[in-house]
């Protein structure tokens, strides 16, 4: 109970992390000596000290002989940090609590072992599906390659998320699309389609002053912000320069088969990947999103692209967002699944939260496994 205690606070301080470590994952860290806490740290942001750093350098001389509660299996190597297995045992740690092995299996392990043949006493596994979960991308593109991909979706109550003639602005709430902020805000990628950018003209943005003006971010953090790449997928070359998402800060991709003769502005890189049966493939370019070290990507497209993504079951978590809106018949629903005959082979999600944001309604799934 007590180990759960200090890991609960390390899982909380690790969250603070959220919109500025990746690729790294975010790690909290605890430090208790005779039942008080002496020192506490987090990862703030790549390239800087990791969480067990940061909180040995809060508690000074009195890491000596104190316990040890670090969300994450503490690096056992040098990266762009000195390894902070080799600052635990020099601070003469007694005992190290760690939630979860790190997923990288050049790494996993290593750190636990190097610990206990130091004279510490290490136990690992306390809380470790909460670990997991605030890192599940991390943990995704470790074991997989790929990045975890959550979908965002507008609608209404019947299952809308545009009039007939594509107009959608704004079904849901003001309060609806600040809290999209910090979705885009925790993800390295947002993916989108050329008919949303052509329907919508979209910047796809983080909206820094939102998150800091809601207390989810403080004024002296936000030089550690970026804004996540925007990738869009354009096989047909329908977007052009002109185009607001094109004209923002950040880098944009265009995901295509081919290449065109317009002038690029620096920040907005072409790819070009092979078509089959005039499709690009989703998994190729997922792939290639967790070769460029993104743990998070979030989709921000239409019913086409929706279902697409479904057939292929690459949706990790869906996020939508319901109005008390009824937009009747004529109207477009959120999924396009063709083929779709039999009510056996639905797709099937699973409700992991359900939360009332301003008016409307945001709903958390998963996919059935």
């Amino acid at each position: 109970m007590i180990d759960k205690m200090y890991m609960a606070r390390a899982l909380k301080l690790a969250k603070r992390g959220g919109f500025s470590t990746s690729p790294n994952p975010n790690v909290g860290c605890v430090i208790v000596l005779d039942g008080n806490i002496v020192g506490e740290g987090w990862h703030e942001k790549i390239g800087e000290n990791h969480a067990e750093i940061n909180a040995l350098n809060a508690s000074g001389n009195k890491a000596k002989g104190s316990t040890v509660y670090v969300t994450l299996e503490p690096c056992s190597h040098y990266g762009l940090t000195p390894p902070c297995c080799t600052a635990l045992i020099n601070a003469g740690v007694n005992r190290v609590v760690v939630g979860s092995k790190d997923p990288n299996p050049k790494i996993s392990g290593k750190g636990l072992r190097i610990l206990h043949e130091a004279g510490i006493e290490v136990s690992h596994g306390i809380m470790m599906k909460e670990s997991k979960k605030i890192n599940c991308g991390f943990f995704k593109r470790m074991s997989t390659g790929l990045p975890w991909l959550q979908f965002k979706l507008a609608a209404s109550l019947d299952g809308c998320i545009a009039m007939r003639n594509g107009e959608s602005k704004w079904i849901t709430s003001i309060n609806a699309r600040n809290d999209v902020q910090r979705y885009r805000a925790r993800n390295s990628a947002i993916i989108t389609t050329s008919t949303t950018v052509l329907s919508d003209n979209p910047s796809l943005m983080v909206r820094w002053s939102s998150l800091e003006k809601n207390n989810f971010i403080s004024s002296s953090s936000k030089k550690s912000l970026h804004q996540p790449i925007r990738v869009i997928m354009d096989r047909r070359n329908q977007i052009t320069p002109q185009h607001k998402i094109i004209n923002q800060p950040g880098k944009t991709w265009l995901i295509r088969q081919s290449y065109d003769d317009n002038v690029w502005p620096d920040n907005v890189i072409q790819i070009i990947l092979p078509i089959c049966n005039q499709k690009i493939n989703l998994s190729q370019m997922l792939l290639l999103l967790g070769k460029n070290q993104m743990n998070n990507v979030l989709v921000e497209a239409g019913a086409t692209f929706f279902g697409a993504l479904i057939k292929e079951n690459l949706i990790d978590e869906l996020i939508i967002y319901v109005a008390p809106k009824i937009l009747g018949n004529d109207s477009i629903h959120l999924c396009k699944i063709p083929g779709l005959s039999n009510l056996n082979d639905a797709p099937v999600f699973l409700f992991t939260n359900i939360k009332k944001i301003g008016n409307d309604i945001r709903l958390t799934l998963v996919p059935k496994k």
